[in-house]
């Protein structure tokens, strides 16, 4: 039963289940036992749901696309009711059940999937590692010596270990895409306010954070997304409806692709050798499928846009802290939560009123600029990182080194933090490894609204390249 668990992606469960040549509750029985042999060495699982899972197959799970198929949801912005939301922090370990299920868990759940626990998360979701002094460090299951990519590492290291076919995922500055890259997997990051994130909040982090899932295969990307998609009553806006379902795309001809190459970030951080080399592979193999590639870099101001987004994160952060605080009856203090989190208080304190909505200028300004470059570039492709995997500990959040840790953090992800604030589709490709073995991915960014064109072009590279999407490592 293993064996063929871990030969199918999550349709193809769906499809042995609907044949009934296996039952919701075997595949959840196995899925258990897979997550409870590589957790101890991985530490992906931030809540088990055992129970939880077993009753709603016992209930009976709804006839939707991916029934009977187990699912771990982030421990981040995914409320589950009758369970708390931890976000990784100390502060909300004991904190009280959610009492209802956000929009994207609700749909979830209508399509038949199996929840059957949550994944770690550096604390709020704040690093590009998945360690916090909650939970400790998820590990890499390509190097167990190295991160798994942050925040929705957990997910990352579940999908690539084995565990599940795809997991939920968010991403607020490349949190899909940089452990996508780290562990092999398929990220895409959608466009902004494609999946509602309500009823709790109207849109994450100034409109910087989405979410979505990590998975190993294109077409369960697609699957979830069109089960996930389409905007929430109340919702404060909408991305543009697509012309048919996602799922279709997987397949269609992209067509003959302007493809922009750019090899440095806007910074001019360094970009390591690997990355470099995985971009210009990438590059040799679309243009093999018959797109044009030329260099190119995009336009905007790193310093701006570095600013703009960190007003709009650590705001957003010190108002969910300041919310906790309230409902507790004192205020949250620096010793409760990891270093990276009160750095983000100590920023916001020293704000003006109307550094808020300057922020807000700049990254539309910014999307505006990005538009003008798409009208001659269908598409932009670059490194998805400036390094492969690191060793566990470069990036740990809960350090008072913040100097030291912001220079590392830029030097690791110079790339993936403009497509979350111009609010564009933005997909890592796991189509490289560095002479050791590490997975390193490639991003290719649409404009806005165009996930159909990053759906048809990546199962065209898919069907090109057979070690897409491999499983990671042993997990022993």
């Amino acid at each position: 039963m293993k064996t063929a668990y871990a030969e199918h992606d999550a349709l193809g469960l769906a499809a042995l289940v609907a044949r009934g040549e296996v039952s919701a509750r075997e595949l959840l029985e196995t899925a258990i036992e897979v997550a409870e042999a590589a957790n101890p060495a991985l530490n992906f699982l931030s809540q088990r749901l055992y129970d939880y899972g077993r009753a709603a197959i016992d209930r009976g799970l709804p006839d939707g696309p991916l029934k009977g198929v187990p699912f771990l949801l982030k421990d981040a912005s995914a409320d589950l009711a009758g369970f708390p939301t931890i976000s990784g922090s100390r502060l909300l370990k004991d904190c009280p059940p959610a009492a209802a299920d956000t929009t994207l868990v609700s749909r979830y759940r209508a399509a038949g999937l199996v929840i059957f626990g949550k994944t770690t998360t550096p604390e709020f979701s704040l690093a590009a590692s998945t360690e916090c002094s909650l939970h400790g460090a998820t590990r890499n299951p390509w190097d167990r010596a190295r991160s798994a990519g942050g925040s929705s590492g957990g997910s990352a290291a579940a999908v690539a270990a084995g565990v599940v076919p795809a997991a939920h995922a968010t991403d607020g500055g490349g949190s899909i895409r940089i452990p996508a890259s780290c562990c092999g997997l398929f990220g895409l990051k959608p466009t902004r306010a494609r999946i509602p994130t309500g009823p709790p909040s109207g849109e994450g982090w100034g409109s910087l954070s989405c979410a979505h899932a990590l998975t190993r295969s294109v077409r369960d990307s697609a699957a979830l997304l069109d089960i996930a998609h389409g905007p929430a009553p109340g919702d404060p806006y909408a991305a543009p409806p697509p012309t048919r379902p996602y799922l279709q795309e997987v397949g269609h001809d992209p067509g003959r692709l302007r493809i922009a190459l750019q090899l440095q970030p806007l910074s001019g951080s360094p970009v390591d050798t690997p990355c470099r080399e995985a971009a210009l592979e990438a590059a040799r193999l679309l243009e093999g499928l018959g797109h044009h590639v030329e260099e190119a870099l995009p336009p905007g101001d790193a310093g701006e846009l570095g600013w703009s987004l960190w007003v709009l994160v650590a705001s957003s952060v010190t108002r969910t802290l300041r919310a906790i605080g309230a409902a507790r009856g004192r205020p949250v203090t620096e010793g409760e939560v990891d270093a990276a989190t009160w750095n983000a208080v100590i920023f916001s304190a020293q704000l003006g009123v109307e550094d808020y909505p300057e922020a807000l200028a700049i990254i539309h300004a910014q999307g505006r600029r990005m538009a003008a470059f798409h009208e001659s570039h269908d598409l932009l492709l670059s490194p998805t990182l400036g390094q492969p995997p690191v060793p566990l500990g470069n990036l740990g959040p809960d350090t008072h080194e913040m100097e030291a840790y912001a220079q590392a953090l830029h030097r690791f992800s110079p790339f993936t933090q403009l497509a979350n604030m111009t609010g564009q589709p933005s997909m890592s490709l796991p189509l490289h490894r560095t002479a050791g073995g590490l997975p390193v991915g490639v991003m290719l960014t649409a404009p806005y609204g165009c996930e159909d064109l990053l759906f048809r072009l990546a199962a065209q590279v898919e069907a090109a390249r057979p070690r897409f999407g491999l499983r990671g490592g042993s997990a022993a």
